[in-house]
Parts: C-alpha cells; sequence; structure tokens
C-alpha cells in the first residue's frame, strides 16, 4: 500500500541531517545561530574565529532570563553538528587552520524553516506566467516539424508586429506596482535557489572524485573504464554530467553578451518605482547578484579543476598501484579471517600478548604550535602612565588576538586548587604572562565567562614582559572562585 511506502520513505528521511535539526530539542537555537554565524553574512569561517563568536553568542544567549540554557561550550558544540551533519570542515591549500562551512543538508533545512513565516498566495499571476512561458518555449524547442516552426515563428512575428504598432501610437501598457513587485520578488527567489545550487554542484563534484578514485582501485585489471580514459587524457569529471553541465552553465555565465544583458535589466529594473518597496535585503541581493553568481560559481569551477587535476596526477604518479596492493592485502586478510573463523573463536587464546596502543587520535587544530613572534618584543616601549581596559573592548581584541588560552586556563585552574578566590592581577603576580597583553587580555576574556565581575570597581594589574620592562594597567575587577574551577579545566 502506497502508505506503508511512505511511511518506510519518510522513516529514512528522519535519519537524515534535514530532518534531525528541524527536530532538534533546541532547533530554534540551533538554526538561529548557524544562519547568523554562518549564512546571513561571511559563508566560510576559519576555526578560531567560529569557535570565539559562537562562545560570545552562547554567552549572550545564557545572560538572558527569557532564553533556553544552553549549557555546552562552544567547542562542543561544534563537535556535536559536525558529527550531526549540519558543518563541514576544509582544509583549503595554504591556509593555517581549519575553515567551517554549513552542509548542504543544514541550508536545505535553515531555508525551510526561514520560509515558514512568508506568506505567499498559492497561484500568484506572476507564477502562472512564469509556467506558461517556459512551457511554450519548451514546445517550440522540442519541435521538429519544419511547417509547425514556421506558423509558430510568423505568429510571433504577428504578435511583435502588433506590440510595435500599439507602442509607435502611444499606446503603452505596463504591469502596475503591485504584480511588477510580486513579480521582482518570484525572480529573486528563483535567483536566490539558483545560488545555493553551486553547493550542491560541489558534493556531486566531491562524490565523483571519490567514486572514480574507488573504481580504479577495486579495478584490479591492467586498464579499467576510468583508467583507461585517463591515460587517454579525458578529464572524467569535466565529462561526466555534472560536469557538463556545469561548464555549459558557466560558459554562459562569464559571456560578455549576456553579462552585459543582465547587469543591464537589473539597473533598469532597480531605478523603476515599485523597486522602492522591495526591502534593503532585497535590493542588495538584485545589486549584487552578477558578483555572487560569479564568486560562487568560480569557486565551485576552482573544485572541478582541482579535483581533475588531482585525479589526473593520482594516476600519473601511479599512486593507485600502491592503494590498490593495499586493498587487496585488506581483502586477503578478510578472507583468510573469515574462513578461520569456524576454527578460532573470538575468546580462544593464540598464545601471543598484543599490546595496545594508547595514543589518543585528534585533530591537528588542537595542538599548541609554537609562535614565534611571541619571543621577540619591541624593547622600545616608553613607561606611561597606567591605562585602562574596558571589557566592551576585549571581544574585539580577542577575535584579532592567537591568544593561549590553554595555558592561561591551566594557571588559574592550579591556584584555584590552593586559594578560594583569585583576581587577574593576583593571578599575574604569581604566574608569568608569556604573551604580555595578550595575557591580560585572555584573562579577561575568560573572566567574562567563568569569572564575577564586580560592577564598577577596578584594580591595577602588573605584569612583566618578554624584554624584562614591567608594565601595568588599570582592568576591572574580576574574580574567580573555586566553585566554578571545574568550567576552567
Amino acid at each position: 500500500m502506497k502508505h506503508r511506502e511512505r511511511i518506510t520513505r519518510y522513516r529514512t528521511l528522519r535519519e537524515q541531517p534535514q530532518w534531525k535539526l528541524l527536530a532538534a530539542a533546541n532547533a530554534p537555537e540551533i538554526i538561529g545561530l548557524l544562519q547568523s554565524l554562518l549564512m546571513d553574512g561571511e559563508r566560510t569561517l576559519a576555526s578560531a574565529v567560529l569557535h570565539e563568536r559562537l562562545q560570545r553568542a552562547l554567552d549572550q544567549l545564557n545572560g538572558e532570563e527569557l532564553s533556553r540554557e544552553l549549557p555546552r561550550t562552544a567547542q562542543a558544540y561544534i563537535a556535536h553538528w559536525l558529527a550531526q551533519g549540519w558543518l563541514e570542515r576544509r582544509l583549503p591549500d595554504g591556509a593555517d587552520q581549519e575553515q567551517y562551512e554549513l552542509s548542504t543538508q543544514a541550508l536545505q533545512a535553515i531555508r525551510f524553516a526561514d520560509s515558514l513565516e512568508q506568506s505567499r498566495v498559492a497561484a500568484t499571476e506572476s507564477r502562472l506566467a512564469l509556467v506558461i512561458e517556459q512551457l511554450s518555449q519548451l514546445a517550440a524547442q522540442t519541435e521538429s516539424d519544419p511547417d509547425a516552426r514556421l506558423s509558430a515563428l510568423r505568429d510571433e512575428r504577428d504578435r511583435i508586429d502588433a506590440e510595435i504598432a500599439r507602442v509607435g501610437a502611444g499606446r503603452v501598457t505596463t504591469l502596475d506596482g503591485k504584480r511588477a513587485l510580486e513579480r521582482a520578488r518570484q525572480i529573486i527567489g528563483l535567483a536566490d535557489d539558483l545560488t545555493e545550487d553551486f553547493r550542491r554542484v560541489r558534493d556531486d563534484f566531491e562524490r565523483l572524485n571519490r567514486e572514480f578514485r574507488e573504481r580504479i582501485i577495486d579495478d584490479e585489471s591492467e586498464r579499467g573504464d576510468v583508467l583507461s580514459r585517463l591515460f587517454e587524457g579525458v578529464d572524467v569529471i569535466g565529462d561526466s554530467d555534472a560536469g557538463r553541465s556545469f561548464q555549459a552553465f558557466w560558459r554562459l555565465l562569464n559571456d560578455a553578451e549576456q553579462s552585459a544583458q543582465l547587469d543591464a535589466a537589473l539597473e533598469t529594473v532597480l531605478a523603476r518605482g515599485f523597486a522602492r518597496r522591495l526591502d534593503r535585503n532585497e535590493r542588495a541581493f538584485l545589486r549584487g547578484f552578477t558578483g555572487t553568481m560569479l564568486d560562487r560559481g568560480g569557486q565551485v569551477h576552482d573544485v572541478l579543476q582541482h579535483f581533475a587535476r588531482s585525479l589526473r596526477g593520482f594516476v600519473q604518479s601511479r599512486g593507485y598501484l600502491e592503494q590498490r596492493r593495499l586493498n587487496q592485502l585488506l581483502k586477503q586478510a578478510q578472507s583468510e579471517a573469515l574462513a578461520l573463523r569456524d576454527d578460532f573463536s573470538a575468546q580462544r587464546p593464540i598464545g601471543r600478548d598484543l599490546q595496545l596502543t594508547t595514543s589518543r587520535l585528534r585533530s591537528w587544530s588542537q595542538w599548541k604550535l609554537h609562535d614565534p613572534r611571541s619571543a621577540h618584543v619591541d624593547g622600545s616601549v616608553l613607561r606611561n602612565d597606567a591605562a585602562s581596559i574596558s571589557l566592551e573592548s576585549v571581544g574585539d581584541l580577542v577575535a584579532s588576538s592567537e591568544i593561549d588560552f590553554r595555558t592561561l586556563r591551566r594557571d588559574l585552574h592550579e591556584l584555584l586548587a590552593i586559594q578560594p578566590k583569585l583576581s587577574i592581577a593576583q593571578a599575574l603576580s604569581q604566574r608569568d604572562a608569556p604573551q604580555g597583553l595578550g595575557s591580560v587580555i585572555g584573562y579577561l576574556s575568560l573572566g567574562t565567562r567563568h569569572g564575577v565581575i564586580v560592577d564598577g570597581e577596578q584594580e591595577l594589574a602588573h605584569w612583566r614582559g618578554n624584554d624584562g620592562q614591567w608594565r601595568r594597567a588599570r582592568i576591572p575587577l574580576v574574580w574567580f572562585t573555586q566553585e566554578k574551577r571545574h568550567e576552567l579545566a
């Protein structure tokens, strides 16, 4: 029965990232944070920037009385979102840290949730006109009978001649403002969907790259289909259906005549009176549409070229032979293990002791890297009166600095083990400030999350820089307490 098939299909879809995001217990908060951080503005953020911005947003939300509690740290949430398939993590060539962006599934879920409050008439005139126009073009472009094509062209010529005559007589018919506004928003919706299609195209290329590599490795013959085509110089990714489709689109987008026509049409539409009734985001989208299309299309084009070069290099360097040999060894080991499973149980002693490894696998982005700049400090700093640092400036300073929060957390955790509470000045008197002012800024940033800020009070902090000079500054009084010591672990 149809309802059983549909229920089975929906059960499968329920396990997909889109459904999981919409059905999450704190979906409003997650969707709002993801949309604000990685969709409304920049679409890609470096790891450090995303962690800092998310932590700042979490602190702000947790400080509001009516907001739902979000107890985890930014790092924990990002790890969870990666596991759920809502974020993607990459390390671009030449980048010094990982880059994060929304997954295609998360984008679909967010766009769906965002569209729920946007009322739309079920059958508008603009949507019907678009359907009629596209169907008419499809019928004309697929007609193979010369007589029928000539008849259609003559009818079109008569219609154009009649329109020319009406305009020449001064009878010009235009869309009224309401219908023009409706059609403009319909075009904006279609154009917005088009810009998001680039993500799906890029995912298609990634899938093709994996599939072609797997086929090369799995095919044990000397010359498989993909391998033979690569040796013949064929770009198998660019020659795929997805590749040919994108290349045709890319040529059209870069056509000078088409681009000029598009730019002229956009300028004309924005100059019309009804365009003033579009909101600011809609006008900004139309003004930057060409640039957005070229930018995102260029990213996909670069991905296509990169995959094509890397796949060809994988074959030409004969690296696939080593991968194929490893694959054969794994299959052989698996086959022999299956053949012996009836003779040797899993609990049967084999007469040998195997020492299991105790190493931990971690992302390299969690490693503490040495920064040579921290060891070179300009010694020509003049002694001045104590400066003041406000909490409002801490966020911007942290975002633009690479602060060693791990060492600062460790120092605070150790000091609070032997005293009930601790201020930043007291911490600086007992521990060095290896990054100078950066360490002070780091303590203030940690204080906004894990400390108690005393309103209206300040203290004078002293620290010695790497050049041996003592410096001081007035900073807000912040107390770290043993009750919150576990948060610094």
